[in-house]
Formats: C-alpha cells, structure tokens, sequence
C-alpha cells in the first residue's frame, strides 16, 4: 500500500493527484524550483522539497534529484502527472530501481511508445491503423507535418505547405524539440486538414483486463495544442467510435500496457489513423471522469498498488466539456506577472494550478486553469460553461477567456463541426465577428462612480461631501481610461446619461438602473492609478484612468520592435543596413519553451539591432528598429 506518494510535477496537476490523495489517506510530498517556491502545490502538500538547480524550466526534468527528493521526504511512490518526467522511460526506471512504486506504466511501455517513428511502425504491425512517413530530404506531397518523435504538446511540430519551406522548418523543429525534450529526432506525415483529432481513454492492469473510457474530441486548437476537449465526440458515428476503441485496445495490449493512458487518433470522413499513445495521464481526463463516473488518479494508484480492475468500465452518462484558460494575449502570446484575483465559480469544476496572487512566471507552460461543465445533454454542458466564464473574475493577467466565449458560442461548435483548423485564420472562428467585449457605457460609468466612492473614502476632510462637488457646477465631470484593447473612452457621470439612476455606489460595488432595469458591477482596483476592472453579467471591462495632468512619457522610436513577452533570444536572422520586407522574420524569442518569430511590421530596412544571440529581454524591450521605405 502507498503511504507517501510523491509528486514529479508542479502546478495543476500536482493539486489534482493531492485531491485524491487526501481522499485516500495517502500523505503528499511536493517538489518545487525556486520561482515556485510560494506556488499552491507546495503550500498544499504534507512535505516540500525545493529542488536546487538555476535552469528553472529544466530543475523538475532532473530524474536523480527527484528520487533525491523521495529519500529525502521518505515517500515511497513516485506520481509523474503529465509533462515534465512522465513519459521519460528512464526515470520510471530510476524510481523502480530505489525501491519506490511507480504510479505508470511498466518503462518498457513507455519507451516502446517514445519515439514516435518507432511507435508508428509497432502499431502497424499490432494492425493500427497509421499515416505513411515521408522522406525529409524529398517528401514528394505536400502539405506536411513534421513532428518531434519525441515530443508532445505541439512542440516541435510545423505545418510545411511548399518545399521552399522545408529546410527552414525542419531546422526550427528539431531546435525546439531539442530545447524541450533533449531529442532533435524529427519526421514528418501527410497533413490532414479539416480532421477531427480524437482520443480514446485506456486503462489496464497487470492481469490483463483493458478498458476504453470513450472518446475525447480535440480537435479544437492552437499551435497544435488543445484548447477545448469534449467527451464524447459530437461528430462521431458508432462504427467510427468502436473502430477507434478497438485500434486503442490493440495498441495496449501490443505493449503490455498498465495503467491509465491515452491512444490520439485523427479522424476525416470514415478514415482513421493512429497519431500517438501518450503513457500518462492526460490533461483533458476530467471530461472523461465526469461522463464516467470515475476517478482516473485512484485507479492509477489503486492498479499501481497491485490491485485489479472488475471486467466491464462504467457506463458513459451525459456529456462533459473542458476549455484551458491560458494567461495570454489575442496573437497566443503567454503572459507573466501576477493574478491579482482568480475567481471561477457556478456548476463547473476547477482544475488550476494558481489562485488569487499567484505569480505566473515566464518559465512554465501559461495554462491557469481547466474549466469543465457536465451535463445531461452537450447544449447543457456548455451553456453551464459560458456561463462560468462571463462570470469569472480574472484580474491582473490577459487571458484567452474571451477566445474560449467566442468558440463555444459560435454555431459552427454548437452544431459540432469541429477540426484541427476550426482557429486558423482561415477557419470558422476567423469568419465570424467577434462578439464586443469593450467596457460599454454602464461598465465605464460604474468605474467612474466607483473611482469617485473611493476618492471620498479616502478624502482626509469633508468626507461626507460628494465626489467632485463645487458650489457653482461649470462643466460636466468626466473620466477618461484608456481600455484593454489600447482605445480611450471619456465617462460623463456627473451629469449621469439620461434614463440612468444610481442606487449605490461604493469603491468595489455599483448599483446602476437604466429605464427600469438594475445593474449590478463588481469593481476592483489593486493599486493607484493602475487598472480597474469591472465585472458584470454582460462581460467584464479592464480600464485604466488617464491622469488629468500627465506625467512626460518616454517616447519609442517610430519603426520599434518591442518584445511581447519575457524571454531569450533564440536566433538572429537579420543584420543592420539590411533591407526586409513585411513578414519577415527579425529574430526569434524562445520563451516558456516555445519559439515565437518577431517579424517585420513593413518593408524597410533594419536602422538598428539592439539584440543578440543569446541575450535575455524583458517584456517591451527595444529588439531592432525597422525604417520604413528606406534604401
């Protein structure tokens, strides 16, 4: 029996697998790199080991310091989550050899499934159905997909639709493979656009008894990486559905499977074909629990235990929905600094790795949170789900909420046509307008009485005047802010619109009626003169209030390429005096283990490269300076 089960993970996961494990009685140990040192998993476990190291995206794939870490805590079983170690046959192995239970699959599992070339051709032997592999040198079809054999989570992967690509991407995606999972090795298969990528959930244990939970529908992502998942699929008929659960049965017992994992699948038409076995626990799981009716943690730990499942799984109920809330901006670009609040509620499950305060550092996956709604019916689901997220209170950090709104309510997703290009720019999402999401006039009038509550408050005398009051009123009081989206709107509120009354109004609440109607707004602001934001049933408002008399401002140079986001220089591509033209790429950032291309705003030619390899840029640094025109 396991007594003290160690988590080689951080995050969301590490508080999942905790959750089970009070459940359970099983005591916790939490590893931790130094930024997150205050993190919530660590806060939540029994016992903490701080794992030393000054690389903080490389200090949890350190296999000896974590079985370092089980001596140390005196844990004596070993739960990889997802990422990081969890399909490092190596490491499975260096914890077995300690003496300690492995919560996975036997490593001989994981390694037959870790290189995805060697993957391919075991499966097609087992009779799995599979993508043909092509020549790098001379694939002779496009488009393709070259893909990291040993990679996942859409690192490693690009799409190359011409052969005067094919060099370039290849090259990138073996740097990134290598970045992130110390392997370049690199293939490549036809790409099936406009398919549906669909997984099937296996669990087995060490006597032979395999089940298949369902399907999970994936196809909706961004840069190869999912952004919401649903069990079951919407699109799949009962002949496809049986097929791809037979492939996934085949695909375990061809390894000896043991444990819980997951056989990825794409699906065009009636045609199926084999992607990838993950030997982990996946993070879309929580849709499978809840159509279920199981708890995928405990039956890692109770099959890791030696124990057997019965012969039959539950039967699916309903339909579950999950979307990842991600700390990142409209272009996918991750965010970091700190979540002033994160307050998700209604008939939905939580799965975060942050709360309110949490610093989210440049150095891990954005992912904040998975939201998950269950229902009777899928249109139950999903309504629970928008309905959490126009509700959140998501303070200090941009996140992808507004993405995540626009996807489930669009008509192409609640009819269920969902593919892998569902967010390309030339997909459904891109055709459709988005919904406004500015702050609209009651929201920027509740910041504005709001502001003004606050000031009174703080008023050292005559507090009980009115904000602003003059004897003789010469003008209308106004407030101007600057939005989310970097436009400006000017709030008159004293004067207030006509049809509009005030029923109350304080720092953090405001209470407006409009021709008979109330609306209620939630208003917080963290610091002086910093941003206020504004949550309501309509939506929610982020304003920052422009000073009256504003302080000179440092001007940027016209042409500027700014870094949006924290990270190193990964490649320079260009060199001064050299002419460019729009779109093309300047330099390339690598930042939480990605490669973002900083390219070109126009043609011109680069004036000054302030940059170089290797260096390490903050947020809105200075990188090249491009002037327009020029020869």
């Amino acid at each position: 029996m396991i007594s003290r089960l160690l988590v080689a993970n951080r995050g969301e996961i590490a508080r999942r697998v905790f959750r089970t494990c009070r459940a359970l009685g099983i005591e916790t140990v939490a590893v931790f790199a130094d930024p997150d040192a205050d993190a919530p998993h660590v806060a939540e476990a029994d016992l903490a080991v701080r794992l030393p190291g000054d690389r903080p995206a490389g200090t949890y794939l350190d296999a000896g310091r974590v079985v370092a870490a089980c001596r140390a805590s005196g844990a004596d079983a070993v739960h990889p989550g997802y990422g990081f170690l969890s399909e490092n046959a190596e490491f499975a192995r260096a914890v077995l050899a300690a003496g300690l239970v492995w919560v996975g699959p036997p490593p001989e599992a994981i390694a037959a499934m870790g290189s995805k070339i060697e993957a391919k051709r075991l499966m097609a032997a087992a009779g799995v159905p599979v993508l043909p592999s092509l020549d790098l040198a001379a694939p002779g079809e496009f488009p393709l997909l070259v893909k990291a054999s040993a990679g996942g989570g859409g690192r490693g992967m690009r799409i190359v639709r011409g052969p005067e690509e094919l060099a370039r991407e290849v090259a990138s995606a073996r740097r990134e493979a290598e970045a992130a999972f110390g392997d370049p090795a690199v293939f490549a298969e036809p790409l099936w656009e406009r398919a549906r990528h669909v997984e099937v959930q296996v669990l087995a244990d060490a006597y032979g008894t395999v089940w298949t939970l369902g399907e999970r529908e994936c196809s909706v992502q961004r840069r190869h990486q999912k952004v919401v998942e649903e069990c079951p699929s919407p699109g799949i008929a009962a002949e496809v559905r049986e097929r791809l659960c037979e492939a996934a049965r085949r695909a375990a017992a061809a390894i000896g499977y043991v444990g819980a994992g997951t056989v990825e699948f794409l699906v065009r038409g009636d045609r199926v074909a084999f992607l990838e076995m993950n030997t982990r626990l996946q993070v879309e799981h929580p849709v499978t629990e809840l159509v279920h009716g199981v708890d995928l943690v405990r039956l890692q730990l109770e099959v890791a235990e030696g124990g057997a499942l019965p012969a039959e799984p539950p039967r699916p109920s309903g339909h579950a929905v999950e979307v990842r809330l991600y700390a990142e901006d409209e272009h996918y670009l991750p965010q970091s600094g700190v979540l002033r609040r994160f307050e998700v509620e209604g008939d939905v499950r939580v799965d975060s790795g942050v709360e309110s305060g949490s610093v989210v550092s440049p150095y891990y996956d954005a992912m904040l949170a998975k939201v998950i709604a269950h229902g009777a019916s899928r249109a139950e689901a999903v309504r629970k789900l928008v309905t959490a997220l126009r509700r959140a209170r998501l303070h200090g950090l941009t996140t992808n909420r507004d993405l995540l709104l626009r996807i489930l309510t669009h008509p192409d997703f609640a009819a269920g046509n969902t593919h892998t290009g569902f967010l390309d720019p030339d997909g459904p999402l891109a055709a459709s307008a988005p919904e406004p999401t500015g702050p609209g006039e009651l929201a920027g009038l509740a910041a504005a009485l709001a502001l003004a509550a606050d000031n009174r408050r703080r008023a050292p005398v005559l507090g009980g005047l009115p904000s602003g009051w003059r004897n003789v009123r010469s003008q209308p009081r106004r407030t101007a802010f600057t939005t989310a989206d970097g436009g400006t709107i000017d709030v008159v509120h004293d004067p207030l619109p006509a049809g509009v009354a005030v029923v109350s109004a304080t720092p953090d609440r405001v209470v407006l009626e409009r021709d008979g109607v109330r609306h209620a707004f939630a208003v917080a602001r963290y610091e002086a003169g910093g941003p206020v934001y504004v949550d309501h049933a309509g939506g929610h408002a982020e304003l920052t209030p422009l000073p009256r008399l504003p302080e000179p401002v440092e001007h940027v140079v016209p042409g500027s390429l700014l870094a949006p986001m924290p990270g190193s220089v990964l490649r320079v591509e260009v060199a001064p005096g050299d002419r460019v033209v729009k779109g093309q790429a300047v330099l390339v950032l690598e930042a939480m283990k990605m490669e973002h291309r900083i390219t070109a705003p126009a043609d011109g030619v680069v004036s000054g490269l302030h940059v170089e390899q290797g260096r390490q840029v903050e947020a809105g640094a200075v990188l090249a300076i491009i002037h327009e025109g020029e020869s």
